[in-house]
């Protein structure tokens, strides 16, 4: 059996599995939106920066845990660059509150595709995923995980290459990203407004500078507007914002949930 072992427990969030918990619990309180959610947009910090901008989406996953059986993670790498997406070969991410399995039968299925690289030393190290797991693991129940790490791609094939995935009612997408980075506050509101100005419009078009995880958001709108999805900003903010930050080189978090329209 080959599991990836947590990375950044103990840096990102708590390696206590007690202490995790307690976090969980007190972040997650569950929340109903009406209509299915089929996909959330959350950030990728250190959860002392944006664990509480995360919670504001995850908890909305609460009421729907026997529902959600798949989970498609995207984000961006941030240690390799290559083209297209990275998948792995482990069977399970490992977590303080235990293992989440891989689908291995999908990874099967995706590593004969041109844009998909089989790559565990790529999602050895890497923090967007893994800050995303204990989240998953608090809030459903029984759920396999297809982990996919974006780097030289194109929205476009993004899309075409999760869109047949993300189709049954038991499948929730994340986007894993955080928004700007290092401007001072002010420049930092300006910038995350527009953004997010472009993201609740369906401007598949942004920029790293605008989100590192631009390819996972831009791929999220096309397939949202394409399927006429609803679109639900929960939470903005930045770095600035925290006990943890200080106003000088900001980063900002946003929360978004996705659902079927009314």
């Amino acid at each position: 059996m080959n599991t990836r072992p947590p990375a950044v427990a103990g840096q990102f969030y708590s390696r206590s599995a007690a202490t995790l918990k307690t976090q969980m619990d007190k972040w997650l309180k569950a929340c109903q939106h009406g209509t299915p959610v089929r996909a959330i947009i959350v950030p990728h910090a250190g959860y002392m920066f944006s664990g509480n901008v995360a919670a504001e989406a995850y908890r909305y996953l609460l009421p729907e845990a026997e529902r959600i059986r798949r989970v498609i993670l995207i984000g961006p790498s941030h240690r390799y660059y290559f083209q297209g997406c990275a998948i792995p070969a482990a069977d399970y991410f490992q977590t303080p509150l235990g293992q989440v399995k891989i689908d291995t039968q999908l990874v099967e299925k995706l590593k004969e595709i041109e844009d998909i690289e089989v790559s565990d030393q790529v999602h050895a190290l890497e923090h967007c995923l893994e800050v995303q797991l204990p989240f998953l693991q608090s809030c459903l129940h029984d759920f396999t995980l297809l982990p996919l790490l974006t780097s030289n791609v194109s929205p476009t094939k993004v899309a075409k290459l999760i869109d047949t995935l993300w189709q049954g009612d038991d499948c929730l997408l994340v986007v894993s990203s955080d928004l700007s980075h290092f401007h001072s506050y002010a420049e930092a509101q300006r910038i995350d407004s527009q953004t997010c100005k472009m993201i609740d419009n369906y401007e598949p078009t942004l920029a790293p500078e605008q989100a590192c995880g631009s390819t996972g958001i831009n791929t999220l709108l096309l397939l949202a507007k394409q399927r006429g999805y609803t679109l639900t900003r929960k939470t903005l903010i930045n770095s600035g914002d925290t006990d943890a930050g200080d106003k000088e080189r900001v980063v900002g978090y946003v929360s978004y949930l996705v659902s079927e329209p009314q």
